[in-house]
Parts: structure tokens; sequence; C-alpha cells
């Protein structure tokens, strides 16, 4: 991410890469068509026109409102069909409080061990992982939980996985919005230790601005 800023003006620009994609926010459009400029001269340059699409995210803008809404529902109907779990049945929670994942439900049994040979957890994991990451932190601490299991994963942490794309499931046209009303800037952050045999720690934040999580862990 690039960034200039003009203090005397009240002027911003900011520009963010990935690879050979950019966007570009500022704080009037003037600016955005003087960056857009200066970088034909030195690139060939395909324009797009305002963001609607970013790396498997679904963007709505409402300039006037100065809302921003992010949504990964085509990114999470992907990975359903990917991982035929989209016929599952939804539910309301990505963790059942209940059931608790420790080293000890590795596979346990030659059948267990072929089974589990076929499960692709590690790419699951990952999938998920990039949605918790991007617009669904309600998933952070179900996906960072399954993940101390990737090493050897049994069965019950496979359910548990599963879980969570049921979850993401019923929830998929969940929308996170950035909005126009202002609040300062919020962190929390929390340790469990006492959740596994293994007693590993499993720690996690999140910081917050206008009420919508920038930062989670």
């Amino acid at each position: 991410m690039y960034f200039k800023v003009v203090v005397t003006k009240g002027e911003l620009t900011i520009i963010v890469v990935h690879v050979d994609d950019c966007s570009i926010v500022a704080t009037t459009i003037r600016l955005i068509k003087e960056l857009k400029a200066g970088l034909r001269r030195h690139f060939e340059v395909t324009d797009l026109g305002e963001l609607h699409w970013m790396l498997g995210i679904e963007v709505k803008c409402d300039c006037p409102g100065r809302i921003v809404h992010l949504s990964q529902c085509a990114y999470i109907n992907t990975i359903l069909h990917c991982y035929h779990l989209a016929d599952l049945k939804p539910l309301s929670t990505p963790m059942d409080h209940q059931v608790h994942l420790s080293t000890d439900q590795a596979p346990a049994s030659a059948a267990e061990c072929a089974m589990m040979c076929d499960v692709p957890y590690h790419k699951a994991v990952g999938a998920l992982n990039w949605a918790a990451l991007a617009t669904r932190p309600d998933i952070a601490f179900a996906v960072a939980t399954v993940a101390r299991f990737a090493n050897n994963p049994g069965p019950a942490h496979w359910e548990a996985v599963k879980q969570i794309f049921r979850y993401l499931s019923g929830t998929r046209d969940l929308w996170l919005t950035y909005g126009e009303e202002s609040s300062p800037l919020a962190g929390y952050a929390d340790a469990d230790s006492s959740m596994a045999k293994d007693r590993h720690a499993i720690s996690g934040y999140t910081f917050l601005i206008d009420s919508s999580a920038i930062c989670r862990e």
C-alpha cells in the first residue's frame, strides 16, 4: 500500500497494489484522475472504472453516504462446492462449544489414517482463513482453532472444519460494512490455555474503527 498526504490541502491518495492489480482511493475524484494520468505516462494501464470486485471480494460503495460494503458470497459458494459441502445443513454457529478439540483426537487406527489421507484438511482450512481475514471476522477464532491440528488432523477435527463451512453456508449473504459514523479505535484481546489437554494457549485479538474490524487474528 502506498499513500500520499498533502496536509496543507487536506488531500490524501492511497493506492493498493496486488500483483498487477491496483485499487485507488482519494479525497477527491481529481486526485484519482491525476494519479491515473501519471501512471499512464510510464505504464500501459487498463482502467476498469469504479471498484466492484477485488480478490474475490464484492465491493459496493455509497459515496454520498460514505459507506462501503464488502461481501465474499461468491467465494463462499465456490469453496462450498470445491469441497463438496454445499448440500450440508446450515448451522447457526461456527463452533460447538460443547466439543473440545485436542491432539488426542488424531487418527488412532489404520482405518482413520486411511480416511484422513483423502481429506483436504489443509486446503479447506486455508480457504476458510482467507474468508476470516477478508470479510468474516466471526469465524476467525474457529479457523484459528482448527488450524492448530493441521499437522495431524483426525475425524473430530474435520467435523469441526465442516461445521465452519455449514455456518458460512447459512450466513453467506452477510456483508461487512464500513460507515461514516466516527468512533475511536477499540481493541480487544483474549487468551485461553485450558480448552485442550495439551495446554497450548489460543490467543486472539481484534481492532475496530467505526465498529468494523480492521485487524484480527
